[in-house]
């Protein structure tokens, strides 16, 4: 494995993701711009954060894995939520944790960042994924 996740002593606990991960791939894989919709187009789970959360992750999983990577792999997520409020953690993590399994989501996951924006490029998208990984 490419990757080596963990937080250093010193460093808030618990998290739900570490806080550092070291790897030593060659092959640089960037997946950016992954939102709730279907190949076609059509939004998955309109207005519901989590919904859209466990659909664009999904669609990571689909990104990652055409260049040949898998979570196992991930360095870095970033998370963009609009309008983010500290209350909706726990729709976010929900979407999240319903999907964990099937796509291979390591818990606690990579280095994250969850990012709060006004908007994201379309209305009602509610979340956007990026994830930069190492492989071999």
């Amino acid at each position: 494995m490419s990757v080596r996740r963990f937080t250093p002593e010193g460093l808030l606990q618990p998290t739900p993701y570490h806080h550092v991960a070291v790897g030593t791939g060659s092959k640089h894989v960037h997946v950016s711009g992954q939102i709730s919709s279907l190949a076609d187009g059509t939004p998955v789970a309109p207005g519901d954060l989590s919904g859209q959360v466990a659909q664009a992750l999904r669609n990571t999983a689909r990104g990652l894995a055409g260049a040949g990577a898998t979570f196992d792999d991930v360095v870095r997520l970033t998370f963009y939520v609009t309008q983010w409020e500290p209350e909706k953690m726990a729709a976010f993590m929900a979407g999240v944790e319903s999907v964990a399994d099937e796509i291979g989501l390591p818990q606690p996951f990579p280095p994250s960042s969850l990012i709060g924006v006004v908007c994201l490029f379309e209305p009602g998208v509610l979340v956007e994924v990026e994830a930069t990984a190492l492989v071999d």
